[in-house]
């Protein structure tokens, strides 16, 4: 008996700790030329079913926003704010408020000014707070590096 009780302590403590891991928001990146000096990076988003990040637009008193920081470099410089697309809106009970968010997917956009020819990559961090119907986790600094080829 306290054999089975062990191993169902250990199976019930191993699950818990499964749920802990639970990640459901994917990033992926690509960047594409659109001038002589000039490139566009993509940020995508991918969410889990029932998951959502937040616009990079919401008040004050809100979930965090979705917020990107690029590297200072000799290299490049962003050009304007990162353009997102229109963020779903609907009142939040759990912030008061209303609260523009995104689910499934969602691709940000930043231009970039290119100071010499050949720049390897992009690079940057980017900040979310992802949330469900019954849940949020706690917000998550990702760093990126971004690719331009050649």
């Amino acid at each position: 008996m306290k054999k089975a009780l062990a191993i169902s302590a250990a199976l019930f403590l191993s699950i818990g700790a499964y749920a802990q891991i639970v990640n459901p928001v994917k990033w992926a990146y690509a960047a594409k030329k659109t001038g002589p000096t000039e490139v566009t990076v993509f940020l995508k988003a991918t969410m889990d079913d029932g998951w959502h990040i937040y616009s990079q637009h919401v008040k004050d008193g809100g979930p965090i926003k979705t917020s990107f920081t690029f590297a200072k470099s000799k290299d490049y410089t962003p050009v304007g704010p990162t353009v997102e697309p229109k963020a779903v809106t609907h009142y939040d009970k759990n912030f008061k408020m209303e609260v523009g968010f995104f689910d499934r997917e969602v691709i940000f956009q930043q231009k970039i000014k290119l100071k010499l020819a050949k720049v390897a990559a992009v690079t940057g961090t980017l900040e979310y707070m992802t949330c469900n119907d019954l849940k949020c986790r706690q917000p998550e600094d990702v760093n990126f590096s971004i690719p331009l080829g050649k």
